[in-house]
């Protein structure tokens, strides 16, 4: 006869051949069950396998798939999104590094500063109303739906001081329609210059032509409005005018 301490080994060993159950997954990791279920519904994580109304086992892989995915988000400011293509790409066995690297340049540094809607309005001085506006207008762009960043809400900030002053959301439209143009081109440049490249040589290419996009568009915009401005009397003279 076996003993009580045995079987309990034994029927734990037959657990961990078939998986973690959410309370083993969330003290493996760190995270909590409604983190991990979002990544799941993200697409970051496989599906469980359910043997029962309420039972449940995540593959162990689930572990370091967690743990990559919070070091990523500790290192950079990626949208889940992009984290669910790297590893997907890692699971074919592709060098993710220059990926990564290419994030970097587009994303920039980690920022987990993240706000919801209610949140978000106390910090800018936004109403629910005007955000909403904004969202629907291109003028707000939040990573991920839903979840506004430190970026978000600087930007939020200067709408809430446009509209003190008179300004109205259809005022600005024209930004958004102009970045749609330039981001277009730029991307049908980027397809150009890229399209016979190595994956590596083409991310490396792309990297140089994100910082080169971002100072051209600064400059000519800045520019275009310093020379319009130089060119005038003051500032209500009609030269200012379109």
């Amino acid at each position: 006869m076996k003993k009580t301490g045995e079987k309990r080994r034994e029927t734990g060993t037959g657990s961990m051949a078939r998986g973690l159950r959410m309370k083993e997954l969330t003290g493996a990791t760190g995270l909590p069950k409604s983190a991990i279920l979002h990544y799941m519904a993200q697409g970051l994580l496989p599906e469980p396998v359910k043997t029962g109304r309420n039972m449940a086992y995540y593959d162990p892989s689930c572990v370091e798939r967690i743990n990559f995915i919070k070091t990523i988000q500790g290192r950079y400011s990626f949208p889940l999104g992009k984290i669910r293509e790297l590893l997907s790409l890692r699971d074919q066995g592709k060098d993710i590094a220059p990926l990564i690297q290419l994030s970097e340049a587009i994303f920039g540094s980690s920022d987990r500063s993240l706000f919801n809607m209610v949140d978000f309005c106390a910090a800018t001085g936004l109403d629910a109303r005007q955000v909403r506006s904004l969202l629907k207008n291109g003028l707000l762009l939040p990573l991920e739906k839903g979840s506004f960043n430190q970026y978000d809400v600087t930007i939020g900030k200067m709408y809430a001081q446009g509209f003190a002053i008179g300004l109205h959301v259809t005022d600005l439209a024209f930004y958004s329609e102009a970045a749609k143009q330039i981001v277009d081109k730029e991307m049908r440049l980027r397809k150009r210059l890229t399209a016979n490249l190595s994956e590596e040589r083409g991310a490396e290419v792309t990297k140089r032509l994100v910082g080169s996009a971002r100072a051209v568009r600064n400059y000519v915009i800045d520019r275009s409005f310093q020379r319009r401005v130089a060119s005038a009397r003051d500032l209500k003279d009609e030269a200012l005018a379109p």
